[in-house]
């Protein structure tokens, strides 16, 4: 698939989307920013990251668009799934969830094409986030979730070197308070 021009980029934190960005305006392509994570907690925790994503965005003059935060509606989304392991349905619901709502931002702003910042982790599983992508992209007809591995090409090495250089706040769990009782692995 041909990636447009314009795009919107659900980023969940500038570690897993300095890398990304970088990638995506060296090769002609205009990202327009989409900080939704309502699966953070505690709101301390969203904000350190929404301040970082928005500090490299604002670094590289890239818009961002601010999500709200309604902890509250997210644990609606994923009730009866608390128990699930990481990669189970709480994850996948996690991100059809958010992914709605980046694919709602690209059909008001006309901007054809979205993707997520989700598929560089490689704790998450890229098979869930394509079909999510993909389910979200059906309910708008003049959007298209541009399915990508954000892991290959040397992404994943650049994103260790940005994380460096720009010091950013590296966490080690995906925010929601479900994951935060599991091993840290990252």
């Amino acid at each position: 698939m041909n990636i447009d021009s314009e795009i919107i980029l659900h980023t969940c934190c500038a570690p897993c989307s300095a890398a990304i960005i970088e990638w995506l305006l060296s090769n002609g392509v205009q990202p327009l920013l989409y900080y939704f994570n309502p699966n953070i907690y505690p709101a301390e925790e969203y904000l350190i990251r929404k301040s970082e994503c928005t500090r490299y965005a604002e670094s590289r003059g890239i818009e961002i668009i601010d999500g709200d935060y309604d902890h509250i509606h997210w644990l609606e989304e994923i009730k009866g799934l608390e128990n699930e392991p990481e990669l189970g349905g709480r994850c996948f619901q996690c991100f059809k969830m958010r992914l709605l709502a980046t694919a709602r931002i690209s059909h008001e702003r006309g901007i054809r094409q979205f993707a997520t910042t989700l598929a560089s982790s490689r704790w998450k599983s890229l098979e869930q986030i394509a079909e999510a992508g993909h389910w979200a992209a059906s309910h708008f007809e003049d959007t298209e979730f541009l399915e990508r591995n954000w892991r290959k090409g040397g992404l994943s090495e650049r994103r260790r070197i940005l994380l460096a250089e720009n010091n950013f706040y590296n966490q080690t769990w995906c925010g929601c308070e479900f994951s935060q009782r599991l091993p840290k692995n990252e």
